[in-house]
């Protein structure tokens, strides 16, 4: 995620009656800036700015709002070089390996993905692709 920067949030619904918790903001974001800081942004509303959240990891990157555009089309030419499937299946692994109950856990659903995608027409092509320097073909969606 990017943020730009003089961007802020806050965990509205706190200073309005209800809670600070909404959307699954309990569940996630201890997972994300750990308990101290979720527990702060959560019980009081307060804002947290584009810097800050760099600093506590919520965000990759800070830029000038007018570069934003721009810092989010590089990350996704980044992802657009990499198979479709491979994409697919590394995001699925990363959002289940959040919750896997242990580290064997998530390095047999990491084993399971590569395995089904060495099986693909994708993995002949990047091989080949790679050997030959030039830029894949990606065909499996």
């Amino acid at each position: 995620r990017i943020a730009a920067q003089g961007a802020k949030m806050n965990a509205a619904y706190i200073r309005i009656g209800l809670t600070g918790c909404d959307m699954g903001s309990s569940y996630f974001l201890p997972r994300l800036v750990g308990t101290s800081v979720a527990s702060e942004l959560l019980m009081t509303g307060r804002f947290i700015h584009a810097e800050r959240a760099l600093a506590v990891n919520l965000v990759s990157e800070v830029v000038p709002e007018s570069a934003l555009e721009g810092a989010a089309q590089s990350y996704i030419d980044d992802m657009m070089l990499t198979s479709p499937m491979g994409l697919r299946l590394t995001k699925e692994a990363l959002n289940l390996g959040v919750d896997a109950p242990g580290l064997e856990a998530a390095m047999a659903l990491e084993d399971r993905h590569q395995s089904l995608l060495a099986l693909t027409d994708d993995a002949v092509e990047a091989a080949m692709a790679f050997f030959e320097k030039r830029a894949p073909q990606y065909r499996d969606q």
